[in-house]
């Protein structure tokens, strides 16, 4: 991991998902968040730069993908800076249809990655767990979904949850959903984060010494006129 990478490390500590979906929304105009994601490790947050890879409906001409295979989309996405990245998977339209397991994930563990963030669903949830990144997707799968989608491309923007996510974004993800943050503001938005921290702490301060008498006083007067 950079330096560069460990700072955001600490920065993005003590962080919940809806406080830099927030400040997201302060920074940005476009839909960041991601909604409906299990986990086999829902205490694990997510965090670190993606890499992606794109799927499409499985089709047997398309040669260069299934000679590929995973494994090879795998190493083209992760490069030679593979330790502390996340890798993103399209669902190429099938949700509900598996991407991989744990044996094809277990290259994530292998090779140092942070976890891996899809709308689609993975298989063995009992071997993800006893990995050491964090894994975030649609939801636990049983039948393999190789005939049914097929990786195609690697580092190339991807649709997941309805927004657009492209190599080198940075990707939080936790119990209440995920959030993709555009490299180039990652430090703007996770500073203004612990600002909608700071800003709820505050107001649970205003909230618990309001005066009940005051404000429903002031509703019905607003009522009246």
């Amino acid at each position: 991991m950079s330096e560069h990478d460990s700072d955001l490390s600490a920065l993005v500590a003590g962080l919940k998902c809806a406080a830099v979906v927030d400040a997201m929304g302060r920074v940005h105009q476009h839909r960041a968040h991601i909604l409906s994601l299990v986990s086999p490790t829902p205490h694990r947050p997510l965090f670190g730069p993606a890499v992606t890879v794109a799927y499409l409906p499985y089709r047997d001409d398309f040669s260069e993908a299934n000679a590929l295979g995973f494994g090879g989309w795998f190493y083209r996405a992760v490069g030679d800076t593979p330790t502390g990245r996340v890798l993103v998977l399209s669902s190429g339209g099938y949700p509900d249809t598996s991407h991989g397991g744990g044996t094809k994930m277990s290259r994530l563990n292998n090779h140092g990655l942070a976890g891996v963030l899809t709308d689609g669903r993975l298989r063995d949830f009992d071997e993800l767990a006893n990995y050491s990144f964090a894994t975030w997707c649609a939801g636990e799968a049983t039948r393999w979904g190789g005939d049914t989608v097929a990786p195609c491309a690697a580092n190339i923007p991807v649709e997941v949850g309805g927004v657009c996510v492209t190599p080198g974004d940075y990707v939080y993800a936790d119990q209440a959903g995920a959030v993709i943050i555009p490299a180039p503001s990652v430090h703007d938005v996770l500073t203004e984060a612990h600002r909608v921290n700071d800003a709820d702490k505050d107001a649970l301060t205003t909230i618990r010494d309001e005066d009940p008498a005051s404000l429903h006083t002031g509703a019905r007067h607003s009522a009246e006129h």
